[in-house]
């Protein structure tokens, strides 16, 4: 099976707003949609939207077995476990058992999460890429 398809649409477009969902356990801080999904492996594609102020302090730094790439798509969200405020633009691919979090925003921020949730086997390799210096 493959991951599903849609045609063009503006997930982000005011008129899109109901398709977005509450994280359970984090309402009024942050919500999601699912782009694409894989039924038979669980790989999805997803949009996360924390709204201005959210702050996931109380739930601490977050692992996960598998890799995933994230894109910060708009506006800024501090990553407690890197001590860095992440803008639009940032991206990061990211190796099983990597800490993240805890998040905040003051202005709001939603990220494009790629995530593999299959992919926690032994076998799968993951080297760092070095972005290139540009001067």
């Amino acid at each position: 099976m493959t991951k599903s398809t849609t045609t063009y649409w503006n997930a982000l477009h005011p008129e899109n707003r109901e398709r977005w969902t509450p994280i359970k356990g984090m309402e009024g801080k942050a919500e999601e949609l699912t782009l694409s999904i894989d039924q038979a492996t669980g790989e999805y594609t997803r949009l996360t939207r924390f709204l201005p102020g959210a702050d996931t302090t109380e739930f601490g730094g977050k692992t996960h077995p598998y890799p995933e790439e994230v894109f910060i798509v708009s506006g800024r969200l501090y990553d407690e476990a890197f001590d860095l405020w992440l803008e639009s633009g940032h991206y990061a691919s990211r190796p099983p058992g990597e800490l993240h979090g805890p998040f905040k925003t003051d202005v709001g921020c939603v990220v494009l999460e790629v995530s593999f949730p299959n992919r926690t086997g032994a076998g799968d390799v993951a080297q760092a890429i070095v972005p290139p210096h540009t001067t």
